[in-house]
This record gives C-alpha cells, sequence and structure tokens, in this order.
C-alpha cells in the first residue's frame, strides 16, 4: 500500500535523534574511523538520515546503508519464476562477512510489515528463508560469534503500526508505536545515556547473581508448561552490554530487559507453551506448543502459522534445539506497556524465553578462544537459525537446579525471587 503523504509528522523528530544518538553512542559505540554497515526497511530513512549524520560526527569511516521495501519484496511473490525462491544474494553477505572482518560495525533497524508475507505460499516462504539463511551465515557468524559491535533498534512504519494499534487512524498509530519504542528505548529520560548505563549495571548484577550460582538446569513450571532446561557445560550469562572481540563494549539490543545464556543441546526434556505471538519472517505464529526430548523438538503444534512453525523447524539438524534461554521480570518496561509488538525486539523483553538454532559462543567462559568443536562438546548448539519466542508470564516460576539436584528460587510469579 502506497502512503499518501508523509508520516514522519507523526513522529517526535527530536526524540528520533535521540533515538539515533543512543543507537550510535550506546548500541554501537561506534570507534573513530570505524566503517559501518546499516541495514533499513526504506520507510525508515528518517532515522537512517540522523543516524548516519551521528556516526560520521562520531567519527565513523564510511557508513554503507542497504535498504529494503515491502512492495518490492511482495512483487517477488506475485511475479518471480519457481526457482527464484531457491535463490539469495550470497555475493552481498559475502561483501559484508568481508566487511566486519576487516573491523566494520553493523546496525540493523527492524520495522518490516510482521505480516508482510501472511497471504503468501508457506512453502515459497520456507525455501526463501532457508536460502537466505544459508547465504547470510558467513556475515551471522561474525555477528552471533561477537567478533564485532553490533546493534539493532527499531523504527515506527505505518505498516507496523497499523498491526500494533489495529483500531486508530494511521498518523495516530505511528505517533502511539513511535511512543511505545522511545519509552522502551529509555529515550524519555531526561538522559538516555545515563539511564543506559544504570540500566546495565542492574542487569550486570542479575547476570553477576546466576554466574556465581552455576546452575546445571533451570525449571520452568505453569500454564502448558513444565520444562528443564540443562545449561551448556562452562555456560556464561550476560546481559546489557557486552564487550565484542574487537574490544568494543556495545548494547546490542536496544530495548533490552533479559539476561541470557546458553542451554545444554542434548539436555532439555518436558514441555512448553509460548505466551505471546511469535510474529516470524512475515507470518504469525501463535500458541506454540512444543514437547522435547533429550534436547530435541520431537512434538510442535500452533494454533495459528502452525505449517510455518513445522518448516522452520526442519531447517537443519539444530533447529528443532535450544540455542538461548533468557529470563525478563514480567514487571519489565515492555511488559508493563501492555503493548503487543508483534516484533521479536521488543516482545522478547516482555517475557522470559527461549531461541530456538544458534547459540551464541560468547555465552561460554573464555568463548572467544573456544573452537566451534569445543563449543559442541559443551552442548552448544548449531545453526542456521536462531528464534525467540515467548514462555514467561505472572503464571511461571523458575528454579534453578544445582548439581546435586537440589533447587533454589530464581522466579516466582515471573519476578525475580
Amino acid at each position: 500500500m502506497t502512503q499518501s503523504h508523509d508520516q514522519t509528522s507523526a513522529i517526535d523528530p527530536v526524540k528520533l535523534e535521540k533515538l539515533a544518538e543512543v543507537a550510535v553512542k550506546v548500541g554501537l559505540q561506534l570507534q573513530k574511523n570505524q566503517d559501518l554497515i546499516i541495514t533499513a526497511p526504506i520507510a525508515a530513512l528518517p532515522l537512517v538520515r540522523f543516524i548516519t549524520r551521528h556516526a560520521y560526527r562520531a567519527g565513523a569511516g564510511l557508513v554503507t546503508t542497504f535498504y529494503s521495501d515491502e512492495e518490492t519484496t511482495l512483487a517477488r511473490y506475485a511475479e518471480a519464476p519457481d526457482e527464484s525462491f531457491d535463490k539469495a544474494s550470497g555475493w552481498l553477505y559475502e561483501g559484508m562477512a568481508k566487511a566486519y572482518a576487516g573491523g566494520a560495525a553493523r546496525l540493523a533497524i527492524s520495522g518490516d510489515n510482521p505480516m508482510m508475507l501472511a497471504a503468501q505460499d508457506p512453502e515459497k516462504v520456507a525455501r526463501a528463508n532457508k536460502a537466505n539463511s544459508i547465504a547470510y551465515k558467513p556475515a551471522l557468524e561474525k555477528i552471533s560469534n561477537f567478533d564485532i559491535n553490533w546493534h539493532i533498534c527499531s523504527y515506527p512504519n505505518p505498516a507496523w503500526a497499523r498491526q500494533v494499534f489495529p483500531d486508530m487512524a494511521e498518523d495516530d498509530a505511528v505517533r502511539a508505536l513511535a511512543e511505545a519504542i522511545f519509552s522502551a528505548s529509555r529515550i524519555n529520560t531526561p538522559d538516555p545515556i545515563a539511564a543506559w548505563a544504570d540500566h546495565n549495571a542492574n542487569l550486570k548484577k542479575r547476570s553477576s547473581f546466576l554466574n556465581s550460582e552455576r546452575f546445571a538446569a533451570l525449571h520452568f513450571s505453569g500454564p502448558g508448561t513444565d520444562l528443564t532446561v540443562g545449561l551448556a557445560d562452562g555456560h556464561e550469562w550476560h546481559g546489557g552490554a557486552s564487550k565484542a572481540k574487537n574490544g568494543v563494549t556495545c548494547n546490542p539490543n536496544i530495548p533490552t530487559e533479559e539476561v541470557f545464556t546458553t542451554p545444554h543441546a542434548l539436555k532439555v526434556e518436558g514441555h512448553v507453551s509460548s505466551t505471546k505471538p511469535l510474529s516470524h519472517q512475515g507470518t504469525l505464529i501463535d500458541n506454540i506448543q512444543v514437547r522435547f526430548e533429550a534436547g530435541r523438538i520431537v512434538e510442535a503444534k500452533a494454533s495459528k502459522g502452525e505449517e510455518v512453525l513445522n518448516k522452520v523447524l526442519d531447517t537443519d539438524e539444530g533447529a528443532r534445539r535450544l540455542g538461548e534461554v533468557a529470563l525478563v521480570p514480567h514487571s519489565s518496561p515492555i511488559s508493563a506497556s501492555g503493548v503487543l509488538f508483534y516484533n521479536t525486539l521488543f516482545d522478547e523483553n516482555a517475557s522470559c524465553h527461549i531461541a530456538l538454532g544458534q547459540c551464541y559462543s560468547k555465552c561460554f567462559l573464555d568463548g572467544a578462544s573456544l573452537t566451534q568443536e569445543q563449543i559442541k562438546a559443551q552442548g552448544g548448539n548449531s545453526s542456521l537459525i536462531h528464534i525467540d519466542w515467548m514462555i514467561g508470564s505472572d503464571k511461571v516460576d523458575i528454579d534453578g537446579v544445582r548439581a546435586d539436584g537440589t533447587k533454589v528460587p530464581v522466579m516466582r510469579q515471573g519476578e525475580w525471587a
């Protein structure tokens, strides 16, 4: 749908520029002479312009942006020959991987229409996603292995805003989503950069407590959930600001409310139900229910998007195993807002969650020096995908399980115990 007029009037430009400044100074901590690669929906151009200005002000070498557009994405599904859906721009991702190997930083602006591909053939969507995942792997490895400083933030794209606030006029929906993004990103505070320093310190306290305990597993219990997540050998908890292998401390996600680590790929048992819908590549997957045996999902159901879910699980051997477990209090600002964002960057910070697929090598003691074989031997999972979905609520309790089987309350009714 073509926009009939300029949407940016609904977005406070002062706050938008603050978001850009936080992205460059807190999200990336962009270094002098460091190149920056940005990916963004074309609707996010106003934010890209602010970020580019602040990046050069911070001393960036070269800023290069790649734009996506909903209408051109949909044109492929309407007009392209069948064999198109097994193709991806490998040359582009190889170039990105080369740039990251040369020290470039990475910034992604999310904000695509969550339902963009909902009406498209799930088979074609799955094939296109798989081809893209395979092509993207060399670049994604540099990001997931934390070789570089990277960051994701969001822009209130009108199509996204209409999904989140369907009963509002478009301008009002964009304004409401913009305010929700600013609030969750701590932009509405007098000094957002100082607010992030305080918040990062609080998350550090939580991860330090969990690291001192060295639990063997976590046990989740609640409606439709009785799940034991074994933790990888030598796992390490992280949250908020993280130091990349290039020595730069960055905040990969803004907003963020989570502390997270690596589960043991072979030691997850029981069943779990999602507590929020998952918006994945333009498809909404709701009421997910899965059962694990020996770390692997052996049964998966969903009331909506089940076909897409099962195709995702068939991506590769590691897609049915976990790569991340994250703890988030139910009272987090994003949860308290009551807004369902249909965007994992936000919704995962409203609730405890698990991720299918690739683990983060960073979430191991001395992770930077471990080989892929060592990570696998310690229980780390490998996959082309990494997809977070939400399993926490005010009805879910979590216990830390020690090596001797004794349990320690970690969360009660969704809050830190």
